[in-house]
């Protein structure tokens, strides 16, 4: 706030016109206070602020200021003409007065600047604000009798990095089957290849093993499809990479295999059992193996990174950081035996907030002790909100695989 107060006979100011301002904002308001030195009875004019006023409101809190008042004399002011100050009793002292009541000894004006008119913006869907070269996707659901899926972007995602694949009947058979999850980093791209490629590249593996490599295991068949789609992506020169975590089922046997942070838990009875381990640079052997390949572990943001900046060991692409990010999966393969009641295949965004055993539990409610008809799809999308509400912010997708339905 700033306040001018003019003195009588004062060659800067008028000695009839007192000004007081007042500006806020957004709004600006102007006050004008006026003396009646010119009446004739020397008695000064009565203002008051109108009823109606908008700024009545404020009268107590600007009318703080009460009138004062001091007579100028010589004594106080050397070299001062005592006699022109005296020439009106209206002069002999100076003073202004902002009152709250009829009888305020001043004129005012109001001056208010009008709002502007409201502005309809029209409501559009939050699509229209994804980057370009994004496809905008923010939940995927699929579900079927023998697996369901539910995938969910993160709430500080600007696109989804997850996907999911899934391949039944395979070469005709009902028993032979495909499933995996792949969470991408440093874009979609990869986890977008390996979800269309690498299911492919293992069933070539087994097949081919069928017929003509007898003595070649499904583990190591399993093991040359994630490289070579490893090296397809490699030579498209992509930025990217992506975690990896597949199920094969084959002839009542299960193969399970993993290369990144991605993870597969088993429900046995009620009992979870992880069958895929992490590949953290934390990992002790998978620390000893980066540093004898000449590249360093530390931590960084509470969390151990790769070299600085990555937070897993193994997966598919990342070919900057090839000499250490190797493509080569763990597999582990079981017999499905009538206890084996499901397998849930996650991300990183589930596993960093939910336990294996609080998942199977979570799952198992809502898959096999419902008392509703059951629904794997809603077991999926239980354990998503389940992370979410623990504060993931990270991409999460769950699918879990009915095993009766393969022995």
């Amino acid at each position: 706030m700033t306040c001018s107060v003019a003195v009588a006979s004062s060659p800067v100011f008028s000695p009839s016109r007192i000004g007081l301002s007042c500006k806020t904002s957004p709004e600006s308001l102007t006050l004008s206070l006026i003396s009646a030195s010119a009446a004739s009875d020397g008695s000064p004019s009565t203002a008051s602020l109108s009823s109606s006023s908008p700024l009545r409101r404020f009268q107590r809190g600007a009318c703080g200021l009460r009138t004062f008042s001091k007579e100028i004399s010589a004594s106080d002011f050397p070299g001062f003409d005592s006699s022109s100050a005296s020439a009106s009793p209206a002069s002999e002292s100076s003073s202004f007065s902002l009152a709250s009541g009829p009888t305020s000894s001043c004129s005012s004006s109001f001056l208010k600047r009008k709002r502007p008119a409201r502005l309809d913006i029209p409501m559009i869907g939050m699509r229209a604000f994804d980057p370009p070269g994004t496809d905008g996707r923010r939940e995927v659901e699929v579900e079927s009798t023998r697996y369901s899926v539910y995938c969910k972007r993160g709430r500080k995602r600007v696109e989804m990095e997850d996907r999911h694949s899934a391949a039944l009947d395979l070469g005709g058979d009902p028993h032979m089957a495909f499933f995996g999850v792949f969470d991408g980093h440093g874009g979609s791209r990869a986890a977008e290849f390996v979800s269309e490629n690498i299911g492919e590249r293992i069933l070539e593996g087994v097949m081919a093993r069928r017929e003509a490599y007898a003595g070649i295991g499904v583990e190591e068949a399993v093991k040359n499809g994630y490289l070579k789609t490893d090296a397809e992506f490699l030579s498209l020169d992509m930025e990217g990479g992506a975690c990896c975590v597949t199920a094969f089922v084959e002839s009542g046997n299960l193969i399970v295999s993993n290369a990144g942070d991605c993870r597969a838990v088993i429900s046995v009875s009620g009992t979870a059992e992880a069958l895929t381990s992490d590949h953290r640079p934390s990992r002790e052997d998978e620390k000893n193996r980066i540093e004898s390949l000449g590249g360093y572990v530390d931590c960084s943001r509470a969390v151990w990174r790769l070299q600085g900046s990555l937070a897993v060991s193994r997966g598919i692409g990342d070919s900057h950081l090839k000499q250490w990010v190797i493509p080569d999966p763990e597999t582990r393969s079981i017999k499905i035996q009538p206890g084996c009641e499901f397998l849930i295949l996650a991300s990183d965004g589930l596993w960093d907030k939910v336990s294996n055993q609080e998942a199977v539990d979570t799952a198992r409610s809502l898959c096999l002790d419902s008392h509703e008809k059951p629904s794997a799809l809603s077991a999926c999308k239980k354990l998503v909100e389940l992370s979410t509400s623990r504060g993931s912010m990270d991409d999460i997708t769950v699918m879990i695989v009915q095993l009766s339905h393969f022995i």
